[in-house]
This record gives structure tokens, C-alpha cells and sequence, in this order.
């Protein structure tokens, strides 16, 4: 049986001959619905258009964010959406029984696999069965919905009622099922929350919407979460001078997320190299751990965030994003909770990747022994795995990250920059 979102590289009929992925859908058998007579919530008269695509190719580094399987189909009726989907690489649409006038205009634009709805159920261009519609309004209507009762294929639910809890209980219910479910969502926002419940998710969401930004916040919030499947390449670095330089409005940030030793927050006083500063997960005899936090720096410097972006640490406040890295360069997204920003004692430290390199890379930190910066990962073994500013020493080695000195709104640009 062939998967719905099994993909081969096809063009759009453009000028531009856009790229798209064209999908091969195999027969899927009959699924039970919970009422025969039940009018499913997805109008079969009016015209629909989905599209499938998997998120990414590669294996995924932490289970809340598996978003190299998932899918996402999109319900519009909008030419522009439409357009926009396809330049992503999205292009099986779903269209109502009664619109195949429709399809047949859309086909003209792009290579696309039309699937068509009909009383519930939707179906490929040869007649076959690929998923079926429910409605999900009550307890006892999410009760019937389990993996026992079908054959393998595609379910799309429409959460009429609450919204969280039943889709983690799908969630729950149907792991390790081949039965692939998607939720309708009306917003990018309501499709993250299908995508992340129980930390695993759904198999997949529909986008319905008739806003082209909505297409386009989607694909970034994939793109966003994408980046934990690469590492970030990190330079070992060698200390040039440490040395303390008076008071300053330092930066703790606090994580809705607990940091294992080892990860950190990247910041630095010049965007070109930014230092991996530990978190304060490490045990202590004078304080508790506190593994949710960074002692980042003064206000100043500049953090790490989301697709390649910098901002500055008197920036963040609570909901915003930030990228937490390892030693290995491993990386994964947080949201900050609470930043706190007080007076302390600070100490600069500079450091060079070799004797030779006239490029200098600063930070400032708090001058406390709970502030330390993270040490090279000697392939399985560590020496150490960091070291307190109050111990470090001209000649220790620490790791960077090396980038792209120039920034517009916390945006890598080309531009001739000079920074001291």
C-alpha cells in the first residue's frame, strides 16, 4: 500500500518552474465512521484543496519535535494559498466532488495528484479511498475512535469541542498504529499544538485557511524546528586575557526548559563569536542547582535565537525562543520564561582561535563561580566538561561559535563592520 505522502521531485508549470513534490496515492481501505448519518463538519459543497508533505528527511534529536514524519494538508479555497503551498512543495489538493472544475484549472498551473471529498471520505482520481472524515464533539465519540476498529490508512478528526486533551489522548491511543491522524486546525498556532501534544503529536494537521501568511507561518514554524536535525559547527577557542572590569546590569534568563550538563546558551559581546555559556545545572554545596537558567551576561551582548538570528539579552521576556546547544553542537529550541536583569560584579574575557588571528572575540559575565563556559568535547572523552569564570585562566580552551559579525534587526547581513 503506498503511503499519502510518498513524494517524486515534479515542476510547476510556471515560467519560473517552480519546484514541487508530487505524491502517489495507493488504496486504502474501508474506516468505520462513528455515525453513517452524522453530516461531517467539512462541507462536501464547497471546494476544498489539501496539500501533504513531510517536514524534513531527517532523523529528529528529541521526540517533541518529530517533525521529519509529519504532514500537513491545506483546505482553501484561495488561488493565492494555493500558489504558496506549491512554491513550498505541497501540491496534493483536495478538492469537493462537485468541483472538478477546479482541479482540472489548478492542474493546469502546477503537476498536482487531485484527491477528491465525498460524503466524508476522500478519494484519489481513481476512485479510491485515502482517508475518512470524523467529528469529535463528545467523550463518547472520541472513545470510538481507536486503532483497533480501522485498517490502516489516514483519519482526519475535527476537534469540535475541546481541543488539547482529546488530541492527547489520540495521541496516546494510537502510538505505534499505522493508522495516520491529522487534526483540522484554523490557525498556525492551533496546528503547533496538534503537532507537539504529548510531546510526540499527531501524524499530521489541516491547515484550513484562506491567508497566505498563515501558509507561510506554518512552513517557518516547521523550518524553526527543523534546525535541531543539524549540529552547529563549534570552534575551539583559546583564552587571551580575563580580567574584572567593574559593575554592570547582567542577564539571567530562565528556560521553560531543564538543561542536562553541557548545554548552554550561545552569547557574546560581537555577533561574529559567540561563547556557549553554561547552564547552572551543575550541583553545588553553597547553592541549589538551578538547571532552567543562564547567567548570560550584561545587557548588551547578543544570545542565539531561531533561524541563524541573534538578539540582544535586554530583548528577551517571557514566550520568546532561544536556542539552547551542547557540546557537540546539538541544538534544540526553549522558551524563555522569566528574564532578571541586576547589578553584578562583571569580568571580561577575550579569546583568539589561534595565536595568529588578529580577530579578537569578547564576553562579559558575572564574576561568580556558578557562571561558567563550556569546554571542548574531546570526541567520546571530556577532560572537563566546563569552567567557572572565576577559574578560568589565559591558555584554557572554551568553544565558539563563529558567524557573521554583520546584523540588521538581529538578521545576518553583508556589510563592511567594524566592532571592538
Amino acid at each position: 500500500m503506498a503511503s499519502l505522502s510518498s513524494a517524486s521531485v515534479s515542476l510547476v508549470r510556471t515560467p519560473n518552474h517552480l519546484p514541487c513534490f508530487r505524491s502517489n496515492h495507493g488504496k486504502v481501505q474501508s474506516l468505520n465512521r462513528y455515525s453513517k448519518t452524522k453530516t461531517t463538519h467539512l462541507s462536501i459543497n464547497s471546494s476544498l484543496r489539501m496539500c501533504s508533505i513531510a517536514a524534513s528527511d531527517s532523523p529528529l534529536s528529541t521526540s517533541m519535535y518529530e517533525l521529519s514524519s509529519k504532514k500537513v494538508w491545506i483546505w482553501t479555497e484561495n488561488s493565492q494559498v494555493m500558489t504558496a503551498a506549491v512554491e513550498r512543495g505541497w501540491d496534493t489538493f483536495i478538492f469537493s466532488s462537485q468541483n472538478q472544475g477546479l482541479a482540472n484549472e489548478w492542474s493546469k498551473i502546477a503537476l498536482i495528484d487531485p484527491l477528491f471529498i465525498k460524503e466524508g471520505e476522500i478519494f484519489d482520481n481513481a476512485g479510491e479511498r485515502v482517508a475518512t472524515i470524523f467529528q469529535v464533539s463528545t467523550p463518547s465519540e472520541l472513545k470510538k475512535l481507536h486503532p483497533e476498529a480501522h485498517h490502516v490508512g489516514n483519519v482526519v478528526i475535527d476537534l469540535l469541542d475541546w481541543q488539547v486533551i482529546p488530541a492527547e489522548n489520540i495521541v496516546a491511543e494510537f502510538q505505534g498504529s499505522k493508522t495516520t491522524v491529522f487534526a483540522v486546525s484554523k490557525s498556525p498556532a492551533e496546528a503547533q499544538l496538534f503537532l507537539e501534544a504529548l510531546e510526540h503529536g499527531l501524524g499530521g494537521v489541516v491547515l484550513k485557511v484562506e491567508d497566505v501568511k498563515a501558509v507561510l507561518d506554518l512552513k517557518e514554524y516547521f523550518n524553526r524546528r527543523n534546525e535541531v536535525h543539524n549540529r552547529l559547527s563549534l570552534t575551539k577557542a583559546t583564552i587571551t586575557q580575563v580580567h574584572a572590569v567593574g559593575m554592570g546590569d547582567r542577564v539571567c534568563v530562565d528556560l521553560c526548559s531543564l538543561m542536562r550538563p553541557g548545554e548552554g546558551l550561545l552569547v557574546g559581546s560581537f555577533a561574529r563569536g559567540l561563547f556557549l555559556v553554561h547552564s547552572e545545572c551543575l550541583e553545588s554545596s553553597y547553592i541549589a542547582s538551578r538547571p532552567f537558567r543562564v547567567n548570560a551576561g550584561p545587557v548588551h551582548a547578543y544570545v542565539a535565537t531561531p533561524g541563524g538570528k541573534t538578539s540582544y539579552l535586554s530583548e528577551l521576556k517571557a514566550g520568546k525562543e532561544v536556542m539552547v546547544v551542547d557540546q557537540t553542537g546539538k541544538m534544540r529550541t526553549a522558551i524563555v520564561g522569566r528574564v532578571k536583569i541586576e547589578t553584578r560584579p562583571l569580568i571580561l574575557v577575550e579569546a583568539k582561535i589561534d595565536a595568529n588571528d588578529q580577530t579578537v572575540y569578547s564576553i562579559l559575565l558575572q564574576t561568580a563561580e556558578t557562571v561558567a563556559l563550556v569546554c571542548p568535547h574531546e570526541g567520546n572523552r571530556t577532560q572537563k566538561t566546563v569552567i567557572p569564570v572565576t577559574s578560568l585562566k589565559v591558555g584554557d580552551e572554551v568553544l565558539l561559535r563563529l558567524q557573521g559579525g554583520a546584523r540588521h534587526t538581529g538578521i545576518e547581513i553583508k556589510e563592511f563592520i567594524v566592532e571592538n
